[in-house]
């Protein structure tokens, strides 16, 4: 299963397909007959995300999984550009390492059935090499299965080792210019003439000239507030960190065939994926990060799984796999930027970039056509 870096801290620039996709769907019925397998829907929730379900199926079509795809590639194109450069603006460069990423199989059909995925990313210039035997235990990475016979290294992948410092930084380098920090729960946005007033939980309404929705898994219910439907959905992910010295981790290592991936965080290690279509409001189900943890043991030699933290988050998605970046229909003075699913770390600052170049009046670097909450509507 492509695409599953649940609360990771990779930036991965190569992951240009949309998860709704042929092969995906073909998949699908057998990995929800497994409750805590890469892929879940909880029977109480099926009613509620069939009409999103729909749209996703129509998303999977092979025109569309094309235009999705040559979209996501030139936002990708945009990224690996854009957030190198914010971290040297806001002196966070130390937090950012090269080490690529492994894609790890565990049979050589498992490693043929990826290769239309790898000729596409070929197309757009995405530089990869496939390993067999020995070799996919090599790049410097130690303690793999021995029945993992076979890999593909894809060299650009960076990682940001702390996301929360990160954002410490961006926001204390936003303060620095005379930017202003306040906290407080948007119920709902209304325009009027004079700009856009935001219905704030607890205080009086605020006036803005211009208003970004930049909410994640919630943006879709301030969209409704100014009579937009946007068909977001939310993929709850989990992942659990490990300390310091729970395995001698090199790079992240991807295991596409059961939807988790296993990263360098912080001087640690976090094990994390799959996909539960779940909705915003149940419980966690942190089985499924237990779940990911006995798999991770399965194919990391000597892996101290003990004394980790669990988490859930709610990952933005929409059908076809592309944000929403742009003016809010009949309403230019909104702009949305969310609904990156996976990939919210990785297009944060090309997503930023085009933002302010909307917010100013600049012309953006990558036509927005694609990305128009409009294709919804």
């Amino acid at each position: 299963m492509a695409a599953v870096h649940s609360g990771m801290t990779a930036l991965a620039y190569s992951d240009i397909l949309p998860l709704a996709r042929p092969g995906i769907l073909r998949q699908a019925p057998r990995w929800l007959l497994d409750p805590l397998g890469p892929l879940s829907i909880p029977p109480r929730y099926l009613p509620r995300i069939t009409p999103w379900l729909w749209r996703f199926w129509r998303a999977s079509q092979g025109p569309q999984v094309a235009a999705s795809t040559r979209a996501q590639a030139g936002l990708m194109r945009q990224a690996a550009q854009a957030l190198p450069g914010l971290a040297s603006d806001v002196g966070a460069l130390h937090l950012l390492h090269t080490a690529g990423n492994l894609h790890l199989y565990e049979s050589e059909a498992e490693w043929r059935a990826s290769l239309p995925v790898w000729a596409v990313r070929t197309e757009h210039g995405i530089a990869f090499e496939h390993l067999h035997g020995a070799a996919a235990n090599a790049r410097g990475q130690s303690g793999l299965s021995p029945g993992l016979v076979a890999a593909t290294w894809v060299p650009g992948w960076q990682r940001i080792d702390d996301p929360l410092r990160l954002c410490e930084l961006v926001a204390a380098a936003f303060v620095a210019g005379g930017g202003r920090l306040r906290q407080a729960q948007v119920l709902g946005l209304q325009p009027s003439a004079d700009g856009v007033s935001l219905t704030l939980h607890g205080r009086p309404p605020l006036l803005a000239q211009r208003v970004v929705v930049a909410a994640g898994a919630w943006s879709h219910t301030l969209a409704k507030s100014l009579g937009q439907r946007i068909p977001l959905e939310t993929e709850r992910g989990y992942n659990t960190t490990l300390p310091a010295g729970a395995f001698p981790l090199q790079r992240q290592l991807t295991f596409g065939g059961h939807g988790f991936v296993v990263t360098p965080i912080a001087g640690g290690v976090r094990v994390g994926g799959a996909v539960e279509l779940g909705g915003l409001t149940a419980p966690p189900n942190y089985r499924r990060a237990q779940a990911l943890l006995d798999k991770a043991r399965r194919f990391l030699s000597g892996l101290r799984s003990e004394g980790g933290t669990p988490w859930m988050g709610c990952r933005p998605s929409m059908p076809d796999s592309l944000p929403v970046i742009g003016p809010a229909p009949g309403e230019p003075r909104v702009l949305y930027a969310f609904g990156h699913g996976h990939l919210g770390l990785t297009q944060s600052a090309a997503t930023a970039a085009l933002v302010a170049d909307l917010a100013q009046g600049r012309p953006t670097a990558l036509d927005l056509a694609p990305f128009s909450a409009a294709r919804f509507l």
